[in-house]
């Protein structure tokens, strides 16, 4: 499991170490210099003669990159430093020019010449690697944007990286972010946008917002949860996490991302003497006449992750359909573990708008585990409980938020999905599984599991209801664990969407 620790709780760990006079800073810079001669390595077999740019900023974050270019430049790398603030770290600029680098500056009474913001951008474009340094976890919760010459070196340069990927030609330089890419919500997962306020979406030269995709980050002591969080995770490229020592014992993680091992510990496996009930049942409430197939994928996906029985309720021509397709499912009402309610149902359809009512009724009655997908997340209640999941993309939770007052819509649950997440949960006392590239789950006690998994080739029509139904098998599968252990349903939720993926 991958675990991310907020800003504060690190900087907590950190203190009794750097009391005690641990050159944290130097065992950081050793291990990010370590990684770019890797990518040089790897990308232009070579690392005497490549060429370096440290974009530097005020702080700790700049003083890493700093100590790292130093030791690069021993090592036979061009490397230049570009300040985008009027100060650096002391004793890393101090290294850095005792290493025989330049220093040139982009802000005004910046150490070194002062140069325009597009030659500096020039400069890092034509680089091997690029060292983004700029802003680290110091930044106050809510100013995490980097602003000045700092936001449109970073804007422009992204900008020219991003036309060259796009273009296949691969000639750019590798973008290697200090701890965090610099100006993302280093807890929430923000990616600020012009004019201060938070969402997904890049800031014109100069204003606030500029966040640099890296390639690479080098994250030390702990992930922040922006390394796992969108929509910032998807600038972090891939994370490497360098492990100062820091005791964490004490903290509690922020975020959680699942691995296959994981995954492995939390499937329901049938002991030798397991029968079709102690294996859990599965009840269905999905499709209509005119969505039939999501019957069929929901109940198929549950036959297939290894429930031992699926109970189906669904008009006669679907309930046909279903088990044509799946003649070990059982047709009509009776004792299950735990429920799927939703995928391909109209909630103008009476019939099945009085199923998922009479199903949610027992579920809050029995404390019955459920899933509550699609149609049937406008059928709520307005309080759930922490045993039943509902599983809306941005949309569905931009509606689902709407109908209990809160003025939201999908563009805005994109930019803040944990934000919004973490509302829904509020507002419902419900685990909530927000899908999307990287899926979402918060559940009791603001328990959040971030799980990247999907490629985007699982963003089809269907996929939604096969992850409902592996979910409902999951849950039928552990139902007698969950009635001590709410949290578990938290987890379940994203081994689902880890498997699923």
């Amino acid at each position: 499991m991958i675990v991310a620790y907020t800003a504060a709780d690190v900087r907590t760990a950190e203190e009794p170490l750097l009391a005690a006079g641990v050159p944290l800073m130097d065992r950081a810079a050793f291990a990010l210099a370590g990684v770019v001669v890797r990518e040089l390595r790897a990308r232009r077999g070579r690392v005497a003669g490549s060429r370096v740019v440290v974009l530097a900023g005020a702080g700790n974050n700049g003083g890493d990159a700093l100590h790292a270019g130093a030791l690069l430049a021993r090592r036979g790398v061009a490397v230049l430093a570009v300040a985008t603030a009027e100060r650096l770290h002391e004793t890393g600029l101090a290294a850095l020019r005792s290493a025989g680098c330049s220093v040139v500056s982009v802000a005004d009474g910046g150490p070194g010449a002062r140069v325009w913001p597009g030659d500096a951008i020039a400069e890092a474009f034509t680089a091997d690697v690029v060292l983004d340094g700029v802003l680290g976890i110091g930044a106050r919760a809510g100013h995490s944007a980097v602003r000045g010459p700092g936001a449109e070196v970073l804007a422009l340069l992204g900008e020219l990286v991003a036309d060259e990927r796009a273009g296949g030609r691969g000639d750019g330089p590798c973008v290697v972010a200090v701890d965090v890419p610099s100006g993302v919500g280093v807890d929430d997962g923000d990616v600020p946008r012009p004019g201060g306020s938070n969402g997904s979406g890049s800031a014109p030269a100069g204003e606030p917002g500029a966040v640099l995709a890296a390639d690479v980050t080098v994250t030390f002591g702990a992930p922040k949860p922006a390394l796992l969080v969108p929509p910032a995770c998807a600038s972090a490229g891939r994370v490497e996490a360098v492990d100062l020592g820091l005791d964490l014992s004490g903290a509690r993680p922020a975020v959680a991302r699942l691995e296959p091992r994981d995954a492995a510990a939390l499937w329901p496996v049938p002991p030798r003497a397991a029968h079709k009930y102690t294996r859990g049942v599965v009840g269905v409430v999905a499709g209509t006449p005119a969505y039939p197939g999501a019957a069929v994928l929901t109940v198929s996906a549950a036959v297939h992750a290894g429930v031992g029985m699926v109970r189906y309720l669904g008009s006669p021509g679907v309930t046909a359909a279903v088990v044509s397709h799946r003649p070990e499912v059982v047709a009509g009402d009776g004792r299950v573990q735990a429920w799927v309610l939703g995928p391909g149902v109209d909630p103008t359809d009476s019939a099945q708008a009085e199923r998922v009512h009479g199903a949610l009724a027992g579920v809050l009655a029995q404390e019955l585990p459920a899933v509550v997908d699609a149609g049937a997340l406008t059928l709520l209640p307005e309080r759930l409980a922490p045993w039943v999941v509902l599983t809306p993309h941005a949309g569905e939770l931009a509606t689902l938020l709407s109908a209990r007052g809160e003025d939201v819509d999908r563009a805005q649950v994109e930019a803040e999905p944990l934000r919004w997440a973490r509302r829904a949960r509020e507002l419902t006392r419900a685990t909530v599984l927000l899908k999307g590239a990287t899926t979402l789950v918060v559940g009791p006690d603001d328990a959040v599991y971030a799980q990247a998994d999907a490629p985007a080739w699982l963003a089809t029509a269907g996929a939604g209801d096969v992850l409902a139904g592996l979910l409902g098998a999951l849950l039928a599968g552990r139902a007698q664990d969950l009635a001590g252990e709410p949290s578990l349903v938290a987890a379940l939720a994203a081994c689902a969407s880890l498997v699923h993926g």
